[in-house]
């Protein structure tokens, strides 16, 4: 992965709690995240937002969950993958997104 082709991401480190719960606030958000616990997808391949969702709503909370550091967004060929960074989030506060994850399922 070139420095060109990859979009920003907080270190571990700097994940904040705040940021997270805000990013993991929108519903259309939370079901991105609920699809991506169950492994990486391509942005165009998403329907977690529906189809009639417009490209500039999708990139923004693909954007506002990548800043919270939630998920990694990278470029492979003309598409951006997905991938949710359960490992850092388990480290910086674990159970969190167990929580969240089985509080959205029974919703």
């Amino acid at each position: 992965m070139t420095e060109s082709t990859m979009l920003p991401h907080a270190d571990r480190g700097a994940i904040e709690l705040t940021a997270v719960l805000f990013a993991l606030s929108d519903r259309a958000r939370l079901e991105l995240v609920r699809q991506l616990s169950e492994g990486s997808v391509d942005m165009v391949d998403c329907s977690a937002f529906g189809v009639d969702t417009p490209k500039s709503t999708r990139s923004h909370h693909v954007k506002v969950l990548r800043e919270a550091g939630v998920i990694i967004s990278e470029l492979c060929g003309r598409n951006r993958r997905l991938t949710l960074r359960r490992a850092d989030l388990d480290e910086r506060f674990p159970g969190l997104l167990d929580a969240v994850l089985s509080e959205h399922h029974q919703g």
